[in-house]
Formats: C-alpha cells, sequence, structure tokens
C-alpha cells in the first residue's frame, strides 16, 4: 500500500528562486526527503488563472517562462517532467462529481509557480506534473471545495501541492527598495506566524474567511490570488484540519517563504 501523503501549500517566491542563495531554497532542496515518493503531482498555481477549474492535460507539457526581466540563465532553465492525461481526466470528472465545473486544458505548460518548487524539490524531473488553476473571482470556500474533492487522491500516490506565497504585496515591493536579504517587515511575519498559529490549532472557519477579514491580510494579499492554493490545499488537507508549519522564512523583505504539512 501507498503511503499517504500530506497536502502542501509551498510559497513559490520569485521566479529567480532556483538561483537565490536563500533558506527558502535550501529547505526546498531537503523538502523530498521527507515525503514518500508521489505517483503524481497535482499543483494549483496562483499563475494559472480561469473562469472555471481547468486540469492541465498535455502530456508532455512545455516549461512556460511567465516573467520579464530576470536574469537569461532562468530562461534557459526547463523542468521536462511528463504530463498524465489520464490522471487529469480523472480528476475533472472527480470535480465534476462534486457539483464543480471543470474541463481539460490539452495545451497547458507548467508556469513558474509550478517548475520553480518542482526544480529544487524535485530536480531530476521524473514524476507526473499536472497542473490546476485558480478561480480569482471565487473565494476560499469554493477553493477548499476543489481540494476536498481530490483529497481521495493522496490515497494513491498523488501529491497535492496549493503554490502560492504567505504573503505577496508586491506593490509595497515595487514601492520599496528592498533585496533578497532585506530585514524582514513585521507586517508580513506576523500574517504568516497567525496563519501558521490557526493551522496548529485546526482552525478551518477561520482560515475559510476571507482576507480582508484576517489580521493584516490586505496589508500582504492586496487581491487573492496567491492566497487561494492555501484553501486549496486546507480542503485536500481533509477534517478534521491538522498540519503544521514545515518551513518559515522571508525573502525580499516582504515575501514570507513560508511552507505548510497538512493532513498529516
Amino acid at each position: 500500500m501507498t503511503d499517504r501523503l500530506p497536502a502542501l501549500f509551498i510559497s513559490h517566491g520569485a521566479p529567480s528562486l532556483p538561483l537565490e542563495d536563500c533558506p527558502a531554497r535550501d529547505f526546498l532542496s531537503t523538502l523530498a526527503g521527507r515525503l514518500p515518493r508521489p505517483r503524481a503531482i497535482v499543483v494549483m498555481s496562483a499563475h494559472y488563472e480561469a473562469a472555471s477549474v481547468h486540469v492541465g492535460a498535455s502530456a508532455r507539457p512545455e516549461t512556460v517562462h511567465d516573467f520579464r526581466g530576470f536574469p537569461a540563465q532562468l530562461y534557459e532553465m526547463t523542468y521536462p517532467a511528463p504530463g498524465d492525461p489520464a490522471l487529469a481526466t480523472r480528476i475533472a470528472a472527480l470535480l465534476r462529481d462534486a457539483g464543480i465545473k471543470a474541463s481539460e486544458e490539452p495545451g497547458r505548460g507548467l508556469d513558474h509557480g509550478i517548475w520553480n518548487p518542482l526544480t529544487l524539490i524535485y530536480p531530476q524531473a521524473d514524476i507526473p506534473v499536472v497542473p490546476l488553476s485558480i478561480l480569482p473571482q471565487e473565494d476560499g470556500r469554493t477553493h477548499y471545495r476543489i481540494g476536498a474533492a481530490l483529497a481521495p487522491l493522496r490515497d494513491e500516490g498523488v501529491l497535492l501541492i496549493g503554490s502560492g506565497s504567505m504573503t505577496h504585496n508586491l506593490r509595497r515591493f515595487f514601492g520599496g527598495s528592498y533585496g533578497l536579504t532585506s530585514p524582514e517587515e513585521p507586517f508580513a511575519r506576523q500574517f504568516a506566524d497567525w496563519v501558521a498559529e490557526r493551522v496548529a490549532a485546526g482552525d478551518l472557519e477561520t482560515l475559510l474567511t476571507p482576507p480582508e477579514d484576517w489580521p493584516l491580510g490586505r496589508e500582504n494579499h492586496p487581491t487573492d490570488d496567491h492566497i487561494l492554493p492555501l484553501p486549496f490545499a486546507l480542503g485536500a488537507a481533509g477534517t478534521p484540519l491538522t498540519g503544521t508549519r514545515w518551513h518559515a522564512s522571508t525573502n525580499y523583505g516582504i515575501l514570507a517563504m513560508d511552507v505548510l504539512a497538512l493532513g498529516l
């Protein structure tokens, strides 16, 4: 029998994360050692937006360099993991069975919210990867339902990951003078610690309220896109909510790079 995998929330950081000398990169490089080897990986990425749930169904998903202004070396990087069209079809069916509109997207590649962390976690790129979209017009409870519908896959050797950012105020970033090792802003760490505390307490109901109701919520997430993968991971974890923070650090002063392991 396959060991049951946790659901993960991973802060994927800037596109340049694989090139950066920082604690988050070091941690992600060791993460695979904490997990049973999955037979496939499903990633809900903050950078894959759709009006209804789209499931990447390419047999050979391309590496998408969905960013500008970064070092040339980054644009030469590829993550040639195979896809899993059969798993994509199953995911879409599980979602439709749960009353959630879903469709397969055969041409979808792997954006940096997916290949950035996976390059560090599974550098061999030999595990099939299936991308999953967020619904930016929907709330956390909807994303929780998506995760809950896919939770049975964890018993089948499938690793479910929500890839976003624990904090993501890029307006503040571009308005300041932050470097990779800038001192962390208290508003970012306080928010990240609050989320970790709610997870440790099993306080699912609070975590499913809108981010504007969270302490420092809008200071850290002016938009919801990078926090929506969190309720997906919470749904994939099952009930009652259990989980812990496996990593906490901050890049560029305001990007909390926390990683949560859920459903342990």
